[in-house]
């Protein structure tokens, strides 16, 4: 199996959840018609956004009142799992043709192999972090673990841990031979906002179970972390720990014309994000 030695890494900075997660999309289609090369991606969110996993109840699993009067944004994502407050954190994604990557061929293996250039990049900050020992939940209608909606509040393996708690959430979705993953990397952690924009489950009453499950980078190294720093530790460490040379780019014309397609007829829609869409032939594997 030959592997992509050449990347693309692209600083998008903050943007809505709506066009982050379309530029995500748009990015993976254009890797399966051979348009760009296997792209790692660097973003942030502005305003604060709640992301559900695809096939997420809306209803039962967040607050949409307390997300309105917030101001922030409510979007479903392509991949699986439950849903993620995104605030104070660097957001990764990667997309690579499966068959450029180290056990592209399997879920599991792919999460492993992506983990390691994670685990580096908070190594070149000074934490130490692993996988966690849960299986992943793979996608559909609720998936695992429904004692919860939130997505730090348990990690599986395909999460980071450092200390003992959840400190990178992924998920992974496949279309036409290619892998998006992509993650949260909380810099600092609100546990009360958490809470609040999440229906119900096992941490509504005891948010102190929920702060001893989940961390940010910034409470485990006991000082201030800017997103800057994190995400130049973040690209450092896929390079070294993947052993890929990563040049840095831009979204082209056709990913930026298709994004905002995207975000127009999909993700800026109602229809999508607040409706369970039908199960489809891609793979959508959880996170969160």
């Amino acid at each position: 199996m030959g592997r992509a030695v050449n990347w693309r890494v692209i600083y998008s900075g903050h943007s809505d959840g709506y066009h982050n997660m379309a530029v995500d999309e748009a990015i993976m289609e254009s890797i399966g018609a051979e348009l760009a090369p296997p792209t790692l991606r660097i973003y942030g969110w502005s305003p604060p956004a709640v992301s559900l996993g695809r096939f997420q109840e809306v209803a039962e699993q967040v607050d949409v009142e307390v997300i309105q009067q917030h101001g922030w944004d409510l979007v479903r994502r392509p991949t699986g799992g439950r849903a993620v407050l995104h605030d104070d954190e660097v957001t990764y994604s990667v997309c690579v043709p499966q068959d450029q990557l180290e056990g592209g061929d399997s879920v599991l293996r792919s999460y492993r192999y992506l983990a390691r250039g994670i685990q580096r990049g908070l190594e070149l900050l000074g934490v130490e972090a692993e996988l966690g020992r849960t299986p992943p939940a793979v996608g559909g209608k609720g998936g695992r673990h429904q004692q919860s909606a939130i997505c730090f509040s348990h990690p599986t393996r395909a999460d980071m841990v450092a200390a003992g708690h959840k400190i990178v959430g992924s998920a992974q979705v496949r279309k036409n031979g290619v892998i998006l993953q992509h993650g949260s990397v909380p810099i600092t952690l609100d546990i009360a906002n958490h809470l609040a924009v999440m229906a119900g489950g096992r941490y509504s009453n005891k948010p102190e179970l929920l702060q001893q499950a989940a961390v940010g980078v910034s409470q485990v190294l006991c000082r201030d972390v800017s997103y800057d720093e994190l995400a130049e530790a973040l690209v450092a460490g896929f390079s070294q720990a993947l052993g890929v040379e990563l040049q840095v780019g831009e979204l082209s014309r056709w990913e930026q014309a298709r994004a905002e397609d995207l975000f127009v007829h999909k993700y800026g829609t109602d229809a999508w994000n607040l409706t369970v869409p039908d199960h489809h032939t891609t793979i959508s594997t959880g996170r969160q």
